[in-house]
């Protein structure tokens, strides 16, 4: 499976965990802060900060970190002045990854990001070494629970649902950038509740990985996650169940 769908499917079976740990409120505070100081505080007026106060509510964090975030990006209350970033490189078995993250030390982010490609048999590329391979895209998480496809599909289709794709627990909705909030709309309108609503990277074609490469492949995704600095990473890995489950029983 593609690693567009298949990494998203990996983090939501490990968003329990993340959250437990504190992982996930941190990112998100880092998101709205930066979605406030780039298109101010509003959020019916800033489609990137509605989005990621969904998501944090989704996360079920409160309301008054959410109103603290959104200040300290307005510039109401002091804060970090966080920038975002854009890595591009390639890992095990000669898969793309790209990588975005937010910092207030680029030197610090950089040399975080470097190390851990390194380590696990990757490497840094140029800017646009592999940005050409994905597409931007909006990205619908929809549980399956009772829904069926056919009336999931008749309520997005209008709106500019681009794909649907079945997984285990979720329908992922895959739309154009512009389409996002349109979808989104359609979907409230419908009565269908959404788990998750973002942007994100979807390659254009594949790379097959397996054995040793696509474990030291995983390693790199999990430990680029883990670093605080970086926000979302996207990849074209294609990685069978079996070797998935076998990394995951492992790292257990």
């Amino acid at each position: 499976m593609s690693g567009h769908s298949k990494w998203s499917t990996i983090k939501r079976k490990k968003a329990k965990t993340d959250l437990e740990r504190g992982k996930v409120f941190t990112k998100l505070i880092r998101e709205i802060t930066v979605a406030a100081r780039l298109g101010g505080g509003d959020e019916e007026a800033n489609p990137r900060l509605r989005t990621a106060i969904e998501a944090a509510k989704a996360a079920s964090m409160p309301s008054s970190n959410i109103e603290r975030a959104i200040k300290k990006g307005t510039g109401e209350l002091p804060g970090v002045n966080y920038e975002e970033m854009v890595f591009e490189g390639y890992g095990p078995g000669g898969v793309a990854i790209m990588v975005e993250a937010t910092t207030d030390n680029r030197n610090r982010t950089v040399a975080e990001v470097r190390h851990i490609f390194e380590r696990h048999n990757g490497n840094l590329g140029e800017n646009g070494s592999v940005a050409w391979m994905f597409q931007q895209k909006g990205l619908i998480t929809v549980p399956r629970d009772s829904l069926q496809e056919d009336d999931l599909l008749a309520a997005v289709l209008d709106a500019g649902a681009e794909d649907i794709q079945t997984e285990d627990d979720a329908f992922e909705i895959t739309t154009a950038v512009e389409d996002l909030e349109r979808v989104k709309q359609a979907l409230k309108e419908n009565q269908i509740q959404y788990t998750q609503a973002e942007l994100t990277r979807v390659p254009q074609s594949t790379v097959k990985v397996d054995g040793k490469s696509a474990q030291q492949l995983l390693r790199l995704m999990d430990e680029l996650e883990e670093c605080d600095d970086v926000q979302r990473v996207f990849s074209n890995f294609d990685i069978e169940e079996t070797e998935i489950e076998r990394y995951y029983g492992e790292s257990a």
